[in-house]
């Protein structure tokens, strides 16, 4: 595994820029009308922020997003004006431990709501079909084995929730009440769309996309893509190689970190017990290999 280029980063602070907000993952400093959305290497699960953090991470995430929303250009509207601190206001050049880290993106009203697209029967999705036969209200045939395969995308919506609480799974129906029927069907057709695109691009690359969240904002022009973007913190990705039917596979993602906790016992409720240091270097190369194998380039950190 490289080693880090830098200390990892628990929080941004920039001084005469307003904090926003601070996520799980994302401290949101406000320009006017763009937002400053710097990537730090807090890890969070099932909700909660663990004390720990994972080198690179941030940066990781940034610059696998800022590969996607580039691959998309011309197809899809989305927040991202640069990555490039250099290009971004004063005092932003004076702070190079931005680098890598850090999205100048459009001010956009985000939707409320969760837009997720599943392509493989796995995670709560397998845990819910077991227990109904269904996942999120979409009934499925019997019989089907964990890790199985779609014969078409599912589109599972489900709520925003604050910091420290849990995201409800909905149903399409219940999507439309909150957003709008016209604006739930542009938004899953959109989702929808991206997912199936992405998934054939990684497919190219040796890797299945299981899942994916996205983040969806509006403007003026209408719905766009906000956030992060089929990233390991957003999505599951597996080696194509080692996939079959009947088990999950290794993940390039978060679930190291998940499937971590649940071996120690953790009951999901803060705080997180502290991860060992081998799983932090587990995930942390895992982080490292799907970038370089989703973007073709070896990871080398942008601060020397």
């Amino acid at each position: 595994m490289p080693a880090p280029a830098r200390a990892p980063l628990r929080e941004a602070a920039i001084p005469g820029l307003t904090l926003k907000h601070r996520g799980k993952v994302r401290d949101l400093f406000d320009l006017g009308d763009a937002l400053l959305l710097v990537a730090s290497d807090r890890i969070s699960a099932f909700d909660v922020i663990l004390e720990d953090l994972l080198p690179d991470k941030g940066e990781v995430l940034t610059r696998i997003s800022e590969f996607w929303f580039r691959r998309f250009e011309g197809k899809v509207r989305h927040h991202l004006i640069t990555t490039d601190v250099k290009k971004m206001p004063a005092p932003l050049p004076q702070h190079p431990e931005l680098a890598g880290r850090s999205m100048l993106g459009k001010k956009v009203k985000p939707l409320l709501a969760e837009l997720v697209v599943r392509g493989y029967l796995v995670g709560s999705g397998w845990a819910d079909y077991q227990k109904t036969g269904s996942v999120c209200g979409i009934k499925l045939p019997a019989g089907l084995k964990e890790a199985a395969k779609f014969p078409e995308p599912l589109f599972t919506p489900s709520t925003k929730a604050p910091k420290g609480q849990h995201d409800e799974n909905i149903s399409y129906e219940q999507l439309c009440r909150i957003i709008g029927a016209e604006k739930a069907k542009q938004a899953r057709d959109l989702v929808m769309s991206m997912y199936v695109e992405a998934a054939k691009y990684a497919e190219s690359r040796g890797i299945l996309l299981a899942d994916t969240k996205i983040e969806i904002g509006e403007d003026e022009q209408g719905l766009l893509v906000i956030d992060e973007l089929f990233t390991p913190d957003s999505s599951r990705f597996w080696a194509a190689e080692k996939w079959e039917p009947g088990r999950s596979p290794p993940s390039y993602d978060k679930q190291i970190i998940r499937d971590a906790l649940v071996a120690m016992g953790f009951n999901k409720k803060p705080p997180a017990p502290r991860l060992p240091a081998e799983v932090l270097q587990k995930a942390t190369a895992a982080y490292h290999e799907i970038f370089e194998r989703l973007t073709g380039q070896k990871f080398v950190s942008l601060v020397r």
